[in-house]
């Protein structure tokens, strides 16, 4: 089971009528078990290749192959809750096949335990966000696409969260794409994280993790993100140059 991607190029026209690029050619693959992460500036096109992927937008130049049938798990930067129901409820609605006992443990790991009847009003923004987890993986995804799941939540918080996201990611053997300006969440997440230019966006460097998820501790978190680092200033030191 495998996601390929190769897109070769995305424009769109302005309301004054001028053309601009979105995004440059974009090149990668996935496969079962392994998270991507792709990095990059604001406004650089990434929610737009996100769009692509999903099958949610067809007006590009290339071509985007997911497994045939592949169900997709989609947690967007904002919850996207529906008000008039509960938690549960909002669960349900996209799962409704699921059993008490996965949903259970779905809400155990994600601490949503006491806030099943709950309503989206009732939440605060760090329970939104663990509904709309639970939401993507009680389909059980062959896909799971993550946009900025942890934007604007304090760091203690965003650290809750994405140990939460680890465990589940490591549950099942799901291809995961997730986007984030954070290279902290990118290095304790990812197994190939994918640096994009400005808009247009491309792929400047592709950087495998060969350490597994489930051995990083604080210690090799910390040399990874200071070879990053250094490989960043020696490109940009590279740049300058020439």
């Amino acid at each position: 089971m495998q996601l390929e991607v190769d897109i070769t190029g995305k424009t769109f026209r302005s309301a004054a009528g001028e053309t601009h690029d979105v995004l440059a050619p974009v090149r990668f693959s996935l496969g079962a078990g392994e998270v991507g992460v792709l990095v990059g500036p604001s406004g650089c096109g990434k929610s737009t290749m996100l769009r692509i992927i999903l099958g949610l937008d067809h007006d590009f130049q290339g071509e985007v192959t997911r497994p045939p049938n592949a169900r997709i798990g989609m947690v967007f930067q904002e919850p996207r809750l529906l008000p008039w129901r509960s938690v549960e409820q909002n669960v349900r609605l996209v799962a409704p096949e699921i059993d008490d006992a996965k949903l259970a443990e779905l809400f155990r790991i994600l601490e949503l335990e006491a806030h099943r009847s709950h309503y989206p009003g009732e939440l605060s923004l760090g329970l939104a966000r663990r509904v709309a987890l639970a939401r993507a993986f009680a389909v059980e995804p062959d896909l799971l696409v993550l946009d900025e799941p942890l934007a604007s939540l304090d760091d203690a918080l965003a650290g809750r969260l994405r140990e939460e996201i680890a465990t589940l990611v490591a549950s099942r053997p799901v291809m995961t794409l997730l986007v984030t300006h954070s290279l902290d969440d990118a290095v304790r997440l990812g197994d190939r994280l994918f640096f994009l230019s400005p808009r247009p966006a491309r792929i400047l460097a592709e950087v495998p993790i060969a350490i597994p998820r489930d051995a990083r501790g604080e210690a090799e978190i910390a040399a990874i993100k200071a070879g990053l680092e250094r490989r960043t200033q020696s490109e940009r030191a590279g740049r300058d140059v020439s």
